[in-house]
């Protein structure tokens, strides 16, 4: 019989002391430096240490159950919040978590996701507010019964993803196995969008629907529900994408292309209507797995990215180094201004030669393959 849903394991927490130098101030910034990496090293080792004894405990079959994909943006970054079409990959990492309801009131969260460094801290009132909204949307009230939620999975927590995303759908999931509450997919996705709204304000609705339904798809907003497409591809896409290490704020950078939408409309309505053929195109080659177009396209969608002053010079570095390393394109994905960029790689050596050169540069790399 498979394990209880009320099995759960908690992180242990362990202080490490590290000797302070007593020679030059050099040195203490070099031991400094050292003490954080080592802190860092065994934080990820304690999670991933509990994050093996929770699949134990709990059953690996009842945790799939609760999975959500990250996502990475092929077209679409901001322009997708003014209805055009955004295409989108879920990549095959992954948050999933558990749910136990408690007697005494409240909420207690413990977060077991690999993440970026101060990624957790940088979001941790956003993420607060977004669990405590699913809870809300879904009838829960922490008052009356308190609940205990871990979050866990392979997908590294890093601005660009849809991290938060997949943090709050697998949060629906795991409250409709644990209440029991029967959701449907479109019900869980409802949801995932509600507690978007604790990251993000306002947000578009592409993130969660690929954190709920996975593959390649075609995503576009309207007045009422949003229109989305599950895409079938010609054949595997290779993507290599890699972390800037910059945590942005996406309520904060689409808060400023809003501005600068509203103070100049001309500026950015040229911007759309090049974006909204670019997108046409890059639609037609992802169909027909014309991988030379679709990496001249996503070269294009890079720079109206920075023509939208979303990009920044690391991700711009990234870009660059990616392409002169094989990648037949290569752009930012997500936010903006930090965060990840994607790099497509049409053959398993590509791939590798790209993940190779931008390791030299960004401080996590990730290959993944759309199919």
């Amino acid at each position: 019989p498979e394990p209880s849903w009320s099995s759960l394991v908690s992180a242990t927490e362990s202080c490490f002391a590290v000797p302070a130098p007593t020679t030059s101030s050099m040195s203490e910034y070099a031991s400094a430096d050292h003490a954080q990496e080592v802190t860092r090293d065994l934080s990820a080792r304690q999670e991933e240490s509990a994050q093996r004894v929770r699949q134990e405990r709990i059953g690996a079959a009842c945790l799939k159950r609760t999975r959500a994909f990250g996502k990475l943006i092929l077209f679409g970054e901001h322009f997708v919040v003014y209805k055009a079409p955004a295409l989108v990959g879920a990549v095959a990492a992954y948050t999933d978590c558990d749910v136990e309801f408690t007697g005494a009131p409240g909420i207690e969260v413990v977060d077991l996701r690999p993440a970026v460094p101060g990624y957790k801290v940088e979001k941790a009132a956003e993420g607060e507010e977004a669990v405590k909204i699913v809870l809300s949307h879904l009838g829960v009230d922490t008052e009356k019964r308190g609940a205990k939620i871990t979050f866990g999975g392979s997908l590294t927590a890093v601005s660009g993803i849809g991290a938060s995303a997949a943090q709050v759908v697998s949060l629906a999931r795991a409250l409709s196995a644990a209440l029991p509450r029967t959701l449907s997919e479109e019900e869980v996705n409802a949801a995932g969008y509600e507690g978007e709204k604790g990251y993000h304000g306002t947000p578009s609705g592409v993130d969660n629907t690929a954190a709920t339904y996975g593959g390649v798809l075609r995503f576009q907003r309207t007045d009422g529900a949003p229109l989305f497409t599950m895409k079938k591809l010609a054949g595997p896409i290779r993507i290599v994408y890699a972390s800037t290490g910059i945590t942005a704020s996406t309520t904060k950078v689409v808060g400023d292309v809003k501005a600068k939408k509203e103070a100049d409309e001309a500026w950015f309505g040229s911007l759309l209507a090049r974006y909204t053929a670019l997108a046409a195109k890059g639609e037609a080659a992802l169909d027909a797995g014309d991988m030379a177009a679709l990496g001249r396209l996503l070269d294009e969608n890079h720079a109206l990215c920075q023509e939208l002053t979303v990009s920044c010079k690391e991700l711009d570095d990234l870009v660059v180094a990616a392409r002169g390393a094989g990648a037949v394109g290569a752009k930012m994905s997500g936010t903006g201004r930090g965060g990840l960029m994607l790099a497509l790689t049409p053959t398993a050596e590509s791939q590798a030669a790209v993940a190779k050169a931008l390791e030299k540069l960004a401080p996590q790399v990730w290959m993944t393959t759309f199919a």
